[in-house]
């Protein structure tokens, strides 16, 4: 595996650190947003018979959650290809 300058890691942890404060950010936004502060607002409308503000409660956010994992995965291998710490 080679090895990064102290330069090029500080910038590969840098852009890690950056995509995971995003990221929760997110699902921040999504779990506290949708499922507490806006939840009246968000009850006027139904999804699957379940009010929407309950349904971001209890399932909208785990999905979120899931889907970024996913997301986060796909840009960490991109950005290891990038600096070239990737196991290929």
């Amino acid at each position: 595996m080679p090895r990064l300058t102290e330069e090029r890691a500080k910038e590969y942890w840098r852009r890690n650190i950056s995509l995971v404060v995003k990221l929760l950010l997110i699902w921040f936004a999504v779990s506290f947003g949708c499922g507490i502060l806006l939840v009246d607002v968000l009850n006027e409308f139904h999804l699957g018979g379940f009010k929407l503000g309950f349904w971001f409660a209890q399932q909208g956010s785990i999905y979120v959650f899931v889907a970024l994992i996913f997301y986060y995965a796909r840009k960490m291998a991109a950005l290891d290809h990038e600096f070239g710490v990737d196991d290929e």
